[in-house]
């Protein structure tokens, strides 16, 4: 028995991944978000539960998905976009790790660069744009004015980069981590705080993401076994 929290995509069904598919078409039960595609549903076995988000809260969307998940049954939780940006994916896996329930995440196509894509608006443009910020305009139950930074190629002038975030006035404790050939078999994750990142994950090779904020602390209660890859960890608690 299995959750997966598997990324639909941004709407075209046609741009969901591969393995997502695989496990819509062989899962027992599908609980799916109300942006997701009908024909994605339609794909699931004919046998196959199928329980749309509607109004139920998150809550009882963890509560339910751990119950189909301790019937034994393999479950996909078939969520818009990626399950990781604005999806509440973390803590969906946050709550079937604490009841035992193996889970597992497909990530999915985000709406956050596929969407203006289509539309014909680059993210980024040498010479206009090198940056993006993001953020959501749905209000949460407990306002949180917390900001995640991500960067791209940084590997090499990491000392650089932790040079400019100190200086925008970021503090030198802010967890950071380095994922280096992410979603590969050779995936590396070095995290410490800001102040050491780069000391500590000199000798790393890339290709590699670069990322800062106080999320990168929530890793070790979401990491799970299929996360085993090779990892250097100097974060103090």
């Amino acid at each position: 028995m299995t959750v997966w929290l598997v990324g639909a995509g941004p709407g075209d069904p046609d741009l969901i991944t591969r393995r997502g598919l695989e496990l819509v078409r062989s899962c027992d039960a599908l609980v799916y978000d109300r942006l997701v595609s009908p024909e994605l549903v339609a794909e699931a076995p004919a046998d196959a539960l199928r329980v749309p988000r509607k109004q139920l809260s998150q809550r009882e969307i963890d509560e339910l998905l751990v119950t189909l998940g301790r019937e034994g049954l393999e479950v996909v939780r078939l969520k818009g976009g990626d399950p990781f940006v604005f999806g509440r994916g973390g803590e969906e896996l946050l709550a079937l790790g604490e009841a035992g329930v193996p889970v597992e995440v497909v990530p999915g196509v985000s709406s956050l660069a596929a969407v203006p894509g289509a539309a014909g608006i680059p993210l980024t443009h040498r010479g206009v744009a090198d940056r993006v910020r993001f953020f959501t305009g749905h209000a949460s139950d407990e306002h949180v004015d917390g900001e995640t930074v991500v960067v791209f190629m940084g590997l090499q002038q990491l000392p650089h980069v932790v040079e400019q975030l100190l200086g925008e006035g970021l503090a030198p404790t802010t967890p950071a981590a380095v994922v280096a050939r992410g979603t590969l078999p050779g995936q590396d994750v070095v995290v410490a705080e800001l102040g050491t990142i780069a000391e500590a994950a000199a000798g790393v090779a890339g290709p590699a993401l670069v990322v800062v904020g106080e999320v990168v602390r929530l890793r070790e209660q979401l990491a799970a076994p299929w996360m085993n890859r090779h990892e250097i960890v100097t974060l103090s608690p």
